[in-house]
């Protein structure tokens, strides 16, 4: 099985992938490090070579469909578009597959509260927010999501993980799409 997670940026689809793959003892993915490793750029770098973002987007969209093709289980932790643009039309021509889509879902506070910021060769920065910064990212972390929004109600599931402890997210998210128990993977 592969379980894909989709979400607006900083909901954290890294951390609970890694967490729910370690859980269930499948191969974890990151897209964007598999992008940024597959053409050895920084993300920043390589769309700044494309014209437009969709143009990012359908280069980047190679990376998921080869993952994907790699046909083992995992989890693959997607982009804030995961199911829209090339990417949704990547993760259509595997559906034949035994693959899932999660949207994580929480409080757009709760996401301001995990922002992180990078700057063009993917280093962290360290910003403090002050509250006149906080206003101006919330109302950007609800624009962005307003833009998504159609695109995750395509998720076969939905996870609000607002007010749920990190290490019990795995358990959800398992309980969600009806899995129990944790499972050995069969082709890791």
């Amino acid at each position: 099985m592969i379980i894909y997670l989709v979400g607006i940026s900083c909901i954290g689809k890294t951390t609970i992938g890694k967490l729910l793959a370690d859980n269930i003892d499948y191969s974890f993915y990151d897209l964007d490090e598999e992008i940024q490793d597959y053409y050895k750029k920084p993300i920043e770098r390589i769309q700044d070579e494309c014209l437009t973002m969709n143009g990012y987007r359908e280069k980047a969209s190679v990376v998921l469909d080869k993952l994907l093709s790699k046909n083992i289980d995992s989890v693959i932790s997607g982009t804030p578009s995961g199911l829209k643009f090339s990417y949704l039309q990547v993760y259509k021509r595997h559906k034949d597959k035994e693959l899932i889509s999660i949207c994580l879902n929480d409080s757009f506070e709760n996401v301001l509260d995990r922002l992180t910021f990078y700057d063009k060769d993917s280093n962290p920065i360290t910003d403090k927010l002050d509250e006149s910064k906080k206003k101006r990212y919330l109302k950007e972390i609800r624009a962005d999501y307003n833009f998504f929004k159609d695109s995750y109600k395509r998720a076969d599931f939905q996870v609000n993980i607002e007010g749920v402890r990190l290490d019990k997210i795995p358990e959800l998210i398992l309980k969600k799409i009806g899995i129990n128990e944790p499972m050995p993977a069969a082709n890791k």
